[in-house]
């Protein structure tokens, strides 16, 4: 199923030097741009507020890593294990994760806007309190992940896993989960009132209301 609306894309500019994340140590304030970050190991790195700007990272691990209040825009992970990383109460706009590794990610208190995520694998992320505006997920596994509490504006899920996800307190009203495959999700009725489901879906989501579906 197509998307209801459009995101815009990160803007990288064509040439892009290359660069060692460990430059941000050099600066006043901890700041990246305009580079391309190659095959590296940030494991456990910890930097408070960093801001990273028009940049491109392949292959590069996180896992662990520790970047609360980061600020980044019109960034690509491409192939990156980020496994455990903290992105809580972040500024993340105009990002594409592609293919990448984000076990237990931390983005909770985070504002997401125009941000793909295509062919990750994101069980046990935590999302609780972020704010998604415009974010799209596709082909993506985000079992047992929690988006509690958050606020979701023109986002969707396209053919994910989202068994055993955390809906709670949290509005589906205009969210597409049609495509999506779960046995069971975590979520209060009044908060499914607009969420778009399949009939197969539907027929689930009745049983929680006591309904028996005859065929």
């Amino acid at each position: 199923m197509g998307n209801k609306f459009k995101i815009v894309d990160p803007k990288i500019p064509a040439r892009l030097e290359l660069a060692n994340f460990q430059d941000v140590y050099y600066e006043e304030d901890p700041f990246l741009s305009n580079c391309i970050i190659e095959n590296a190991r940030l494991d456990h790195e910890e930097i408070d507020q960093l801001v990273i700007s028009k940049v491109m990272l392949k292959n590069v691990s996180f896992v662990g890593a520790s970047f609360p209040r980061m600020d980044m825009t019109d960034v690509v992970f491409e192939n990156c294990d980020l496994s455990n990383a903290k992105f809580n109460e972040g500024i993340i706009h105009r990002v594409t994760f592609k293919e990448c590794k984000l076990l237990g990610v931390n983005f909770s208190g985070a504002n997401l806007g125009n941000v793909r995520f295509e062919e990750c694998l994101a069980n046990m992320s935590d999302f609780v309190e972020a704010r998604l505006k415009q974010v799209i997920f596709t082909q993506t596994l985000l079992q047992n992940a929690n988006y509690s509490d958050c606020e979701l504006l023109k986002v969707n899920f396209n053919q994910c896993d989202l068994n055993e996800i955390d809906f709670t307190q949290t509005d589906l009203k205009g969210i597409d989960i049609s495509t999506c495959r779960f046995t069971r999700i975590n979520v209060a009725l009044e908060n499914l009132s607009g969420c778009e489901v399949s009939p197969e879906q539907a027929i689930g989501f009745a049983s929680l209301l006591g309904l028996k579906v005859k065929e």
